[in-house]
This record gives C-alpha cells, structure tokens and sequence, in this order.
C-alpha cells in the first residue's frame, strides 16, 4: 500500500513530538533544605530571633530550614559565606546593624555588603536606652546634656568595643548633642563595672537591661528609638530633647545578588507573613523585639541608608575596627 506525500506529513509531525526530548522545567522552589547563615554565636540574641523565623519558614516553605551558626570576625564570616554563595535561595543570611557598620568600619573587606547582598526582608527591632549609674548627678537627658557641656570626658560610657552598638549609639548621640564623653571600650561584658559605678553610662540594650531598670540599679534617660518604647513607655525617647535621633539594632534577611526575583517574592511573602502572625509576634515581645516588616524595595532603601547614616557617625568620630 502506497500513501501520498500529504496523508504523512501528520504521522511524521506525531511521531516527531512522541520522540522529541522533554523541555525541563524550572523546579519548584524550595525542593531542598534551606540554609540560613546567622554570623553571631548560637544562644545570641540574634541568633534566638533566626531560629525562630526558621522554624515558621519550615512550616510555611514546606523544607527544612536549618540555622547555621558562622560567628567571627565581627560577623564578617557569616557574611561573606553568603556573599560568595550561588544565587539560588538556598543560603540566606540574617541580617544585622553591625552589617551596615561593618560596610565603613573594616577596610580590605574580600566581600561588599551594599553590592553582594540583596536585602529581601526586613524582620524586627531591638531596643536600647541610654542606662546611667544612678550616681550619676544628671536624672534626666537634658541635665545630663548640660553636665556632659560642663564636664567633657568625665563621663565614662562603656562599649563591647570600637564599632559595636552601644559604641556607635552613644558616638551619634555625642555629634547631634556636641557633648562629649570618655569610651571606655571593654572585650567582655561591661554590665558589672556599669552597676559597680566604675563607668557611669553606656547604650544597653533593653532585654540585657530591662530588670536592672526595674529594680532601680539603672537609670534609664532615654531610649534610643524614633518614638517611646512600649517596654518602658515612661521613659521619653532622646528625639524628644535631641531632634533626629534614632538609633536600634534591627534583623532581616539578604541573599546572594542575582537570586532569581521569584524566589525573593515567595521568600518576602513567607518572612512577612511570619513577621505579622501573632504568635510571632508575642515570641519577639519575649526577647525585646518588636516587628518591622517590609517589601523587598523598602528593605533595600531601608538597607542603603543605614550604611550611609553609620558611615557618616564612623568618619565624624574616626572609628577604626579593632
């Protein structure tokens, strides 16, 4: 039997889709464990918030996701792990301040906060006051002001260290107030030496402190945040008396530039559903912190500021990284 050239051409058309080779399709992210890098020790305040954001991405990714621990180097390690990382979702890395410090405060870095992270989410705050011996003559921020003008460098304000929080907090309060106090940095907890009256003021965070407070061991004069602060609501924030100042720790997530923006969308959406969930929220109460949740391009401004605004406090003061 003989077919004509038109009846096969369709048989020749079928069988070549039967015989073609499938197209792969791009897998449905996350089809693995995912990895968060929290740059600070395991037990650390921030390392308590990682876990328990991942603990809800777990459940709401339907993957593992697994905190790891790489601390050292001011939390350059951590970084840079996820900074040469590939661009595939799977290594986020837990944001931090000391991120933003870090992009002015170390020279030489082999990694770029700014242009090898992409900041997706923004998770939560951290309060800190400014906690003074009750020795201290000053009991509010505008005698304390007023006293820091009469006595330069009397004052003795203890750090972890040149860079860190409670160090950089107090070095904006002293360029927008021009008042000026002796650092007194410390390698290991200062607390003792702040309660004994041997230094006399330092920037604490407010979970670290807050039962000092309460029982009367410290005086706190302000907080260092935007508005008051619902764990001490009593006591007045310093733009009350110093126009413009904020300052807190704060955490959200980055991943390697060049992550495909639909696993940053899917990965912003879970964060942020977790950031708003009240079960969330009444576990960061318990460690002092309180929600901040933003869209992708909100935690990318919100990101580039920062670095700008402690790079202006680092050069105003000459910090250089120890």
């Amino acid at each position: 039997m003989q077919f004509s050239r038109r009846a096969l051409l369709p048989l020749a058309a079928g069988a070549a889709l039967i015989s073609a080779p499938r197209i792969a399709r791009p897998e449905t992210y996350p089809s693995r464990p995912v990895r968060v890098i929290v740059a600070l020790p395991a037990g650390s305040g921030t390392d308590v918030l990682a876990r328990i954001m991942a603990q809800w991405l777990s459940e709401r990714l339907g993957q593992s996701v697994v905190v790891d621990n790489r601390p050292g180097a001011g939390a350059n390690i951590g970084t840079e792990v996820v900074a040469k990382a590939a661009p595939d979702g799977y290594t986020l890395l837990f944001t931090l301040l000391a991120n933003a410090i870090n992009q002015t405060l170390y020279t030489g870095l082999p990694f770029d906060f700014v242009r090898d992270i992409a900041p997706i989410a923004s998770v939560c705050t951290t309060n800190f006051a400014m906690s003074v011996n009750p020795s201290l003559p000053a009991k509010t921020l505008p005698e304390l002001i007023a006293y820091a003008k009469a006595n330069p460098n009397k004052i003795a304000m203890a750090s972890f260290g040149n860079g860190t929080l409670p160090h950089v907090f107090g070095e904006l309060f002293m360029m927008m107030s021009n008042v000026r106090m002796l650092h007194v940095p410390y390698r290991g907890n200062f607390m003792p030496d702040l309660l004994s009256g041997q230094v006399q003021l330092a920037f604490t965070s407010l979970p670290s402190s807050i039962a000092f407070i309460k029982a009367g061991k410290l005086r706190p004069l302000g907080v260092t945040t935007a508005k008051r602060s619902d764990l001490l609501p009593e006591v007045p924030a310093i733009s009350e008396f110093v126009p413009g100042y904020d300052a807190s720790a704060w955490n959200g997530f980055g991943v390697p530039q060049g992550t495909p923006a639909e696993i940053i969308d899917k990965l912003n959406a879970a964060i942020t559903a977790g950031v708003n969930d009240p079960g969330i929220k009444k576990r960061f109460a318990a460690v002092g912190a309180e929600p901040m949740p933003m869209m992708p391009a909100q935690a990318r401004k919100f990101t580039a500021e920062e670095v700008a605004k402690w790079a202006k406090v680092i050069k105003f003061a000459h910090i250089t990284a120890q």
